[in-house]
């Protein structure tokens, strides 16, 4: 059986992880994030959400380097529940990860629209009050196809992608941050807090969660290490990536803050802090600059979690849970390449319900991150490792169930509407139909023996 290339290092795992962690939610919600708890409030808000997460991050090191399965969730789970508890984790995990891809591709057309507003023209139908243009379905269909194309090449490709563009992307940031000083005030960060200091840290540590996930990526591709990885650098990719996702927001929450005042971040459109940095330095070049380093980020995004969710659905057809054609590989690029293309033909398909049509979904999305984790949590308290393991698995136990009531109990602010549920149920008979169909085929193709799964009987 043809395997899946071996060729990534430390410096690609992070790149990758970091890739799905930060992609254009920062340029977004970076006014939310403020209001939500002022400047100080902000940094301890997520200082305290990566603290929260680090338990995680620990599991997940650990978990990798036991278990270097691209099929990640799936896999960890299989070891202590049944098939239906693995198939349900990586199925919520998919969507997780795929989920961004469109999200991504559509970010890039309102991202260009903003610097060129000619793009927003020759609107083809409109959803829920958003119109839907025919420049940002073409931009976003190209972007899908060269990152298939990519992808469809081979990791290598794909990894040195990431590296470019990670690269590019922390230049254009601090560039951005040393224009924007001479023109900042320290005046600017009072209050430091929106709120009362409690209240202000609570209402950033909600969001964290979703801002900084994507060191647990780092798993669907551990088939693909260099043969020379040493097996603890795992961890050191997962560790590493919580606390630079951590450091680039301190950094961009400072900036920004120092710059604009709070008063200039409200009513900037779809984009405030473009606005308030173009009002500040009086010049349009900022903006230029600052959208051209949100596009970057959206490509690695868009990238990252496209090899994230094709090993994912890759992984999933290798153990005859989904159709069995989803486990091939390549015999030349030694890449998922059946699994790459169908997450390209999905994200094109998506593309084209708009903005309004994924954001009831995406909401989902955040919340089947956190049920991935949890199951995650679950799998290595039951490989019964150390004390301190123990005690890190049930906080993050405890931590991802509360993260999941937060958005199911109805009277919880933010709570699910009936788009959410809606989404979620759309998504559970398309599983439960894909699970069927498998189910099918595997009384009519051969089964891949477990014996060609990566380390099916390893251990702690």
């Amino acid at each position: 059986m043809t395997k899946l290339a071996r060729k990534l290092r430390l410096f690609d795992f992070f790149a990758l992880a970091f890739g799905v962690m930060v992609g254009t939610g920062w340029l977004v919600v970076m006014d939310d994030i403020l209001q939500r708890g002022g400047p100080l409030g902000a940094m301890l808000g997520f200082t305290a959400g990566a603290l929260m997460l680090l338990p995680v991050a620990y599991i997940y090191g650990k978990l990798v380097q036991a278990i270097p399965d691209a099929a990640a969730e799936i896999a960890y789970t299989a070891r202590f529940f049944p098939p239906i508890i693995s198939f349900i984790t990586g199925w919520v995990m998919l969507l997780a990860y795929w989920l961004t891809c469109p999200f991504e591709a559509l970010a890039a057309g309102r991202i260009s629209g903003y610097l060129f507003p000619s793009l927003n023209t020759f609107e083809l139908y409109s959803l829920k009050g958003h119109p839907v243009y025919l420049p940002h379905v073409l931009l976003g269909l190209a972007i899908t196809v060269i990152l298939t194309w990519l992808n469809y090449r081979g990791i290598a490709a794909s990894a040195r992608f990431m590296k470019w563009t990670t690269f590019t992307f922390l230049t254009l940031i601090v560039i951005f941050a040393i224009a924007g000083v001479e023109h900042g005030s320290v005046a600017n960060l009072q209050p430091l807090f929106s709120h009362t200091p409690l209240l202000s840290v609570l209402l950033v540590w909600q969001i964290v969660p979703w801002l900084l996930s994507g060191f647990e990526s780092v798993g669907k591709c551990a088939e693909e290490a260099n043969p020379d990885f040493r097996e603890r650098d795992f961890s050191v990719a997962v560790i590493l990536t919580l606390f630079v996702g951590l450091a680039f927001f301190w950094f961009v929450i400072l900036t920004v803050a120092y710059v604009a005042p709070a008063r200039a971040l409200n009513g900037g459109g779809p984009f405030p802090v473009a606005v308030a940095f173009e009002r500040a330095l009086h010049g349009h070049w900022i903006v230029d600059l600052l959208m051209a380093s949100a596009l970057v980020a959206l490509l690695r995004t868009f990238n990252g979690n496209m090899v994230a969710s094709s090993r994912m659905l890759f992984a999933m057809g290798r153990r005859n849970m989904l159709d069995h054609r989803m486990g091939y590989v390549h015999p030349r690029n030694r890449t998922p390449t059946v699994a790459v293309v169908v997450v390209g033909i999905g994200t094109a398909f998506a593309v084209f319900l708009g903005q309004a049509g994924l954001v009831p979904i995406l909401e989902v999305g955040a919340v089947a991150a956190a049920v991935g984790w949890m199951a995650a949590c679950a799998s290595y308290f039951c490989m019964k490792p150390a004390l301190a393991g123990r005690a890190a698995a049930v906080f993050g136990i405890l931590m991802t169930v509360l993260m999941v009531l937060v958005k199911v109990v109805p009277i919880v602010p933010g709570h699910f509407t009936k788009y959410e549920w809606m989404a979620v149920g759309i998504w559970a008979v398309i599983g439960a139909a894909m699970r069927m169909s498998a189910g099918h085929q595997k009384r009519i193709s051969p089964e891949i023996k477990s014996a060609e799964l990566p380390n099916a009987d390893s251990g702690l």
